[in-house]
């Protein structure tokens, strides 16, 4: 299969890396050069354009932030639309709303070619490993003819249906219930900390005894050693995704009061320009509420 990859940022390159490792026919492109630098250093072939990563290429992945920068290298002039061959696929991996996959699943439609979500759950780490969650959603014919590719990056594969819309839901939902997880980290951890509780003791407290899982032992790592530095997403894109998450209640009438919490924690970090560490630096606000810092 001939693959083509575009995005390179932390959780973008990880993937990249992983196909490279296994020995797809990959070509990459991101919008900065040197984020290509590695990869043609290691022989994989880099593209100066879109047309270079599409051509002749039967999938191209894209792992994007925004969803205005995903529209437009998908739909954009000399975009994915236009450069994709008949009948490829575009596997769009990042966490997006659900209003542009609903445009995007259109237009790719109307230009013979099919668009499959396929949203990741994971850090760049596991990603390196191949060990991502992927929630996958489109028609079945296109999911199956992805089946390599999600053998070599997930160890968990979730088929949401054929609709595409509905990986982006159930990602906008599990990253909804990670931020409230993370927020409800912090505020035990500092509950703890006022009474003189060693953090590094309650974070096995809640990874030996109540949660044993990988959220709560990756992030209420982080929040017990305050490495904010241990960059997986970074605070900029968690309040995208707390953006995401209560755009599409609202799109749906459905209540979620403690997503403002998270939100406005992050917003507050972000102000602090703490933009750039990791999204859990939202417990670092409720350090602060606690006099803790």
């Amino acid at each position: 299969m001939k693959v083509g990859f575009v995005g390179l940022g932390r959780m973008g390159r990880a993937m990249a890396a992983r196909l490279s490792q296994i020995g797809f026919d990959l070509v990459v492109y991101d919008a900065f050069p040197a984020a290509m630098e590695a990869f043609a250093e290691q022989g994989v072939p880099v593209a100066s354009d879109m047309a270079g990563v599409c051509r002749g290429r039967d999938v191209v992945i894209t792992m994007l932030a925004e969803d205005s920068i995903v529209d437009n290298v998908a739909s954009g002039q000399g975009g994915l639309t236009e450069m994709l061959p008949d009948g490829a696929i575009h596997m769009i991996c990042g966490t997006h709303g659900v209003e542009v996959i609903k445009k995007l699943t259109s237009d790719h439609h109307v230009a013979g070619q099919t668009l499959v979500a396929c949203t990741v759950l994971g850090r760049p780490d596991r990603a390196a490993e191949g060990k991502l969650g992927l929630v996958v959603a489109g028609p079945s014919e296109a999911v199956s003819r992805l089946a390599p590719v999600f053998e070599v990056l997930g160890e968990s594969v979730f088929n949401a249906g054929a609709t595409p819309v509905s990986s982006t839901a159930a990602k906008i939902a599990n990253n909804f219930v990670l931020g409230c997880a993370i927020e409800a980290i912090g505020e035990g951890m500092a509950l703890a900390r006022r009474y003189g509780v060693d953090p590094s003791l309650f974070h096995r407290i809640l990874t030996e005894g109540l949660f044993d899982c990988v959220a709560y032992r990756a992030y209420g790592s982080v929040i017990a050693e305050e490495a904010w530095d241990r960059v997986g997403a970074t605070a900029t894109i968690g309040l995208k995704d707390a953006r995401l998450a209560l755009e599409a209640a609202e799109a749906a009438s459905v209540p979620l009061p403690s997503g403002n919490v998270w939100r406005d924690h992050l917003v507050s970090a972000c102000d602090r320009g703490e933009q750039d560490l990791d999204w859990s630096v939202m417990a670092r606000e409720q350090f602060r509420l606690s006099a803790l810092e």
